[in-house]
């Protein structure tokens, strides 16, 4: 690979591999080549139209069944994890747990008005998976955010009608008060129970 052309060449072959492999697609690699080679020189395709068609349709179906299978295994996962870490998470120091199954631990007691359903609020937060990544942060980002209390998941809702102004919780959210079954991909999966740093600001 000695000119730019070449690796880029390259690139494009790397990347459209990687594609099909997380696709699961097992290929014949001499007739994928035969098939790029034919493609690129605009010749016809040797497959009949008709069977050619049937088989993509099939390979289609196969594509959505094993995502689909990939999709259900993550899910149990999650819900399984989620409600471990938030059984184990109830019984720590400081952890309040309401009727909703929405947990928090105050930080910082504020001493401001509490947020109606109907007010804006101004907030800054940072938001993780269970495992402690970060999904979504105000914070790294140097901005506050605001928001209608009532235009926000279940869970920041609720919280922050029970938060008052200059108050910062640690929020544990069910999948339930969360996203959840479906998630927000790709960084939220399915059944995916929540953590937030959640600082009120303001009413504004």
């Amino acid at each position: 690979m000695d000119t730019d052309n070449k690796k880029t060449s390259y690139l494009i072959g790397l990347q459209v591999a990687g594609n099909l492999v997380n696709q699961g697609i097992e290929l014949d690699v001499e007739s994928f080549t035969t098939g790029v080679t034919s493609g690129l020189a605009g010749e016809e395709c040797a497959v009949p139209a008709e069977e050619a068609g049937k088989l993509m349709m099939a390979l289609e179906e196969q594509i959505k069944e094993r995502l689909q299978k990939q999709r259900i295994e993550v899910a149990g996962k999650n819900k399984e994890a989620g409600e471990k870490f938030l059984a184990e998470n109830s019984s720590k120091d400081g952890v309040k747990v309401t009727a909703t199954g929405l947990q928090y631990k105050v930080l910082v007691e504020g001493d401001g008005a509490v947020p109606a359903a109907t007010d804006t609020v101004e907030t800054h937060y940072e938001g993780t998976l269970i495992n402690g990544e970060v999904f979504d942060s105000s914070i790294q980002r140097g901005q506050t955010v605001s928001f209608p209390v009532s235009g926000v998941i279940k869970g920041w809702q609720e919280a922050l009608q029970l938060m008052s102004v200059g108050s910062k919780w640690e929020v544990y959210i069910p999948y339930d008060l969360a996203y959840g079954e479906a998630g927000s991909p790709p960084k939220i999966g399915p059944f995916s129970a929540l953590v937030f740093q959640v600082e009120l600001i303001k009413i504004v």
